[in-house]
């Protein structure tokens, strides 16, 4: 998942969809400022039964846990499904980017993907999440209609066909039905 202005009360309409019981890692980009420490991990905490971490470097990916990318520092998923962090150059003036995150990680799963471009005021996620879908991966956007940004999600269904455009309220089902949480709507 990614996103920048608004990603916060997204996150907080969504994580909390994510049943104990959900057998997948989730990885979060969100645009943060470089020159402080970042508490989102502890903020996102609260609204999930999931752990959420930041990221380390080398850290295998879990299954059933949130990991946060930490500030000024790219995410990367290896082939061997494993974080790495990254100081190379900002993309789209961020760092970490949506799109670094997104392409490494269709390289690293393939179709059992689902890459997720939330609200934000930049067009990053957008090649991201068209690497996705090319690797047979799932491509959801939030609506645009009801971003605090708009500019992300509408830059994102530029570049891609997205297999769902949903608010807020439906994407937190969808991933409530992708995780086992809501299983009488299955």
């Amino acid at each position: 998942m990614g996103g920048s202005s608004g990603a916060l009360e997204a996150l907080s309409t969504l994580l909390p969809a994510l049943p104990a019981s959900a057998a997948i890692p989730v990885a979060i980009v969100v645009h943060l400022p470089q020159a402080r420490p970042s508490h989102l991990a502890e903020v996102l905490r609260a609204r999930t039964v999931l752990p959420v971490r930041e990221a380390e470097d080398k850290e295998p990916v879990a299954a059933g846990t949130i990991y946060v990318a930490p500030p000024d520092y790219h995410l990367l998923i290896e082939r061997t499904r494993t974080f790495s962090l990254s100081a190379d150059e900002p993309v789209h003036f961020s760092r970490p980017a949506i799109d670094v995150l997104f392409e490494s990680a269709a390289d690293a799963y393939g179709d059992h993907l689902a890459g997720i471009v939330l609200t934000g005021a930049s067009a990053d996620g957008a090649r991201g999440l068209s690497a996705v879908k090319r690797r047979g991966g799932m491509a959801i956007v939030q609506s645009p209609d009801g971003a605090v940004a708009p500019e992300m999600p509408r830059a994102a269904l530029s570049m891609v066909e997205a297999d769902h455009v949903l608010s807020l309220p439906e994407l937190a089902a969808l991933l409530g039905r992708l995780t086992g949480g809501d299983k009488e709507s299955r």
